[in-house]
């Protein structure tokens, strides 16, 4: 299943994210973390030094090996130039699975060793001052957008995804790739603004938003969270000093993280069992060539010189069964 961390900057999103992966691991489920924010920190939540965080490879300076493996034998499209973020598989693509060996994750994914287990870890790679002026951060994302496209995961396998702050996330269709999307708030007017932002953008794509309450304090703060929120307040974290000593860089074992904070971490993880019982592969799809098609028309088509609706092979639905090995 694919889940995807929003909030706004500070709001310890990426803190909530690393603390998932933790517990993911050490109930032994498999799982790709994915640093899809701006700010690039989700390596250090998981354990990573300075060095070996800077040293992640970056997603978006492998896009052509991305596209190139990606198109397989697609006939549709003619060549990995003509992809663009939102290109959707068809009859002949290669599709990723989470437990599996592949050329993408063999350029663009470490293994981060954690208390309990390991896991994947893939970055976007960091906006530097050399971009400044000359790219936009949506595009460094744009290959995390397209691997989702092509990714067939199973219900005991996970995706995790700590998204850029606010409401960039609609840059583009990639918020409809989830099968929940965790919104991490805490409890101050500004904390609740993105979820109400966020909540009327996503209105129109059915998608599943759970809000968690983060640094929630005492009664009163879980009061303001009810009001504003009302029933898509799912849990509430309060401090830890186990966050704490991470954050300084000493983490205890994962095992004494606070026992309040174990049991909201299986909340998040039983919300995603539930919304991925619901997904809709044929609908996912439709969101999927919605997207490209937008995409196609305001900018894709004169970028690439081709017309990309050709791109859509209708009788394709992504799913389980449509991942067959590819040859090669």
């Amino acid at each position: 299943m694919k889940i995807a961390f929003v909030g706004k900057g500070g709001s310890g999103k990426t803190t909530l994210s690393s603390l998932f992966i933790r517990h993911l691991t050490a109930n032994e489920a498999p799982v790709v973390a994915v640093d899809a924010d701006i700010n690039q920190h989700l390596g250090a939540a998981l354990g990573l030094s300075d060095e070996e965080a800077a040293a992640l490879p970056a997603l978006g300076a492998h896009l052509p090996l991305i596209k190139d493996y990606l198109r397989g034998s697609n006939p549709r499209i003619s060549s990995a130039d003509a992809m663009i973020k939102t290109t959707p598989p068809g009859e002949g693509s290669r599709l990723l699975r989470v437990n599996e060996d592949n050329p993408v994750y063999d350029a663009c994914a470490r293994t981060v060793r954690l208390d309990d287990g390991e896991v994947r870890l893939m970055a976007t790679g960091p906006f530097t001052e050399s971009d400044l002026g000359v790219a936009c951060y949506h595009s460094k994302v744009g290959a995390v957008e397209l691997c989702l496209n092509h990714l067939v995961d199973g219900p005991d396998e996970y995706v995790v995804v700590d998204m850029t702050a606010g409401s960039d996330s609609f840059a583009s269709g990639m918020f409809t790739r989830f099968d929940v999307t965790f919104l991490v708030a805490e409890p101050t007017r500004k904390g609740v603004s993105v979820y109400r932002q966020y909540k009327e953008y996503a209105r129109d794509f059915g998608v599943s938003l759970k809000v968690v309450g983060n640094k929630v304090q005492g009664e009163d703060d879980l009061d303001f969270l009810r009001q504003e929120v009302g029933d898509d307040l799912l849990v509430t974290l309060g401090q830890s000093n186990w966050v704490r000593a991470m954050e300084k860089g000493r983490p205890p074992r994962f095992e004494l993280l606070e026992a309040d904070n174990r049991c909201a971490l299986q909340t998040l993880q039983d919300a995603a069992e539930d919304s991925y019982e619901n997904r809709d592969w044929e609908r996912y799809t439709r969101q999927m060539v919605h997207f490209h098609l937008r995409n196609a028309e305001s900018w894709g088509n004169a970028k690439t010189g081709v017309d990309l609706a050709s791109q859509v092979d209708p009788a394709f639905i992504l799913s389980e069964a449509s991942a067959v090995p590819q040859p090669g």
